[in-house]
């Protein structure tokens, strides 16, 4: 079944940075990095087009929308009520069948010819990682999902999370317009991580950006995101390319896909807990990926990798989300100080503060 030119799913190979209104924030970065050369596991966004055919099944009158932006942002009561019917709407209203059969049809092609072949599904909003907010962490991922009724399930549940108490709290303080607001969900196949971490091509800690910082954990990177073990770290010079520090911790547990779907804890060996996930040429590997990727965008990047098994089962390096950084973007674009008419009167304005 094609699914190429469909209104309600589009792959990645056809999806740019451009299409950010039609896939969301994180669809649209995967098919750009697609497009790029950049390795990616395969996959399809279900489109914010499918998200308000569903929207318009279920809230027929359009009373959803309404509700919310009248919302008061301080009102955590209503807010909670409001939040919790409609995410009861979504996970109970009937949908388009239309819509179903095409991504169930889109599932069965990235699964090719196994019919439970795990995939991660993940929340692709139309106003996240944007400059001015970011919704990280506020929407659904389901990871290790099998079969179409399961893939089904998850993409209610993400559509679901977009009206979660603290999304929509989150968008009424930065007052969104609502009519504007919309969910892409991105489906894309799992990979049986060796090892998987964060990387981010400027320091999240001093803002230099003639540096690399990677993190990494062996197994899936859920481990790191749920603060359940402390990830080793490196720091790698953009310049020269060297390995300027590395940290190896302790790693207990990791990750892992369950056979019955979902993900489980599993208990790492001794000998394995304080090795280091990554060799000197991984981290190099990484570290060049990192540059093309910021080149690529122009901008410092928060990105997500995994060091996977490919079809001849040798690791392989691939990137999971690539984000535009922000807590240093936004610092860089305040000014350090108000515009004043005279050009000595910051240095009297200074001298001026009382002491403490």
């Amino acid at each position: 079944m094609s699914t190429q030119h469909s209104s309600r799913v589009r792959w990645f190979r056809d999806i740019s940075l451009d299409d950010r209104p039609l896939v969301g924030g994180k669809g649209a970065s995967l098919g750009e990095l697609e497009r790029a050369g950049i390795p990616v596991p395969p996959g399809f966004v279900v489109t914010t087009g499918a998200f308000e055919a569903a929207l318009a099944a279920i809230d027929p009158d359009g009373t959803i929308r309404r509700r919310v932006a009248a919302l008061d942002a301080d009102d955590l009561p209503a807010v909670t009520a409001a939040a919790a019917s409609i995410r009861e709407r979504f996970m109970g209203g009937a949908l388009p069948e239309r819509l179903v059969a095409e991504v169930s049809g889109a599932y069965r092609v990235l699964a090719t010819e196994d019919a439970r072949t795990p995939v991660a599904v993940r929340s692709s909003a139309t106003s996240e990682d944007s400059a001015e907010a970011s919704f990280a962490g506020l929407q659904d991922t389901h990871l290790c999902v099998q079969g179409a009724e399961s893939v089904i399930s998850s993409l209610r549940a993400c559509w679901a999370s977009l009206y979660s108490r603290e999304s929509v709290s989150y968008r009424l303080r930065l007052k969104l317009p609502e009519e504007q607001v919309a969910m892409g969900v991105v489906v894309q196949r799992m990979l049986a991580s060796r090892a998987s971490g964060v990387m981010f091509t400027r320091s999240p800690v001093t803002g230099d950006r003639s540096i690399i910082a990677i993190e990494g954990s062996w197994g899936l990177g859920s481990a790191i995101v749920s603060g359940e073990v402390t990830p080793d770290k490196y720091i790698v010079s953009k310049v020269t390319g060297e390995i300027l520090k590395r940290n190896v911790s302790v790693k207990a547990l990791r990750h892992v896909a369950d056979p019955a779907g979902g993900v489980r804890v599993e208990a790492i060996a001794d000998a394995l807990q304080q090795q280091p996930v990554l060799s000197d040429a991984e981290i190099t590997a990484l570290a060049i990926l990192g540059r093309k990727v910021e080149r690529h965008y122009g901008v410092a990047q928060d990105i997500e990798w995994a060091i996977a098994p490919d079809a001849d089962r040798e690791d392989r390096l691939y990137l999971l989300q690539s984000r535009p950084e922000t807590v240093w973007a936004r610092r860089d674009a305040q000014p350090v100080a108000a515009p004043t008419q005279r050009s000595y009167d910051h240095v009297l304005a200074a001298l001026s503060k009382p002491k403490r």
